[in-house]
C-alpha cells in the first residue's frame, strides 16, 4: 500500500489580502493621501479634531441640550421664521434684489447733506419712480394689515368658542 503524503495547510490570515491592498494603496493614491494628511493636520492645528472628539465623547449631553432648546416655543418660532424668510427670498426676483442692494449702497455712500425740504421730498415722491416705491410700500402694508386683521378675527372667534 501507498503511504499517505503528510500535508499540513498553512494557517491563512484573512487580513493578508487587506494588508497587501493597503501596502499598494500609497502608490496608487499618494497625492490624495498627502492631501488628506494635510487636512487632518490642519484640523488638528485648529482644534477641530478636539472639538469632534468632545462631541463624539459627550454626544448624549450635547443631544440633551439640543433637545431642551428645541422644545422652547422661541426655537420653534425662530425655525419657522427662517423657513419663511427663505421662501420670501426665493420669491424675490434676483434683478430686483440687486436693484435694492445697489440703491442701499448708493444711499449709504452719500455724504451727509442737508436733508431735503418738504417741497423737495414731495417732488421726489411725486416722480414716477417715487410713486412705484410708495405703491410697493403701500401694498406691503395692506398685506400685513390684512393678515393681522385675519389673525385677530380668528383669535376672536376662538375666544368666543371657548366661552360657550
Amino acid at each position: 500500500m501507498a503511504n499517505p503524503i503528510a500535508f499540513t495547510p498553512r494557517p491563512v490570515d484573512p487580513r493578508d489580502g487587506l494588508r497587501k491592498k493597503l501596502e499598494a494603496a500609497p502608490m496608487a493614491h499618494a497625492e490624495a493621501l498627502l492631501v488628506a494628511y494635510d487636512v487632518i493636520q490642519a484640523a488638528h492645528d485648529e482644534g477641530i479634531l478636539d472639538l469632534l472628539h468632545g462631541l463624539v465623547k459627550h454626544k448624549n449631553t450635547v443631544f440633551e441640550h439640543l433637545a431642551e432648546g428645541a422644545k422652547l416655543q422661541e426655537s420653534v418660532d425662530a425655525l419657522r421664521n427662517v423657513i419663511s424668510l427663505g421662501k420670501v427670498l426665493g420669491a424675490i426676483d434676483p434683478e430686483t434684489m440687486s436693484c435694492v442692494a445697489a440703491a442701499l449702497s448708493t444711499a449709504s455712500n452719500k455724504k451727509a447733506e442737508e436733508p431735503l425740504s418738504m417741497w423737495g421730498l414731495f417732488k421726489r415722491v411725486s416722480s414716477r419712480e417715487g410713486r412705484r416705491g410708495l405703491s410697493l410700500g403701500v401694498e406691503l402694508l395692506v398685506a400685513l394689515g390684512t393678515r393681522r386683521f385675519a389673525d385677530a378675527a380668528l383669535l376672536d372667534k376662538t375666544k368666543a368658542l371657548k366661552r360657550r
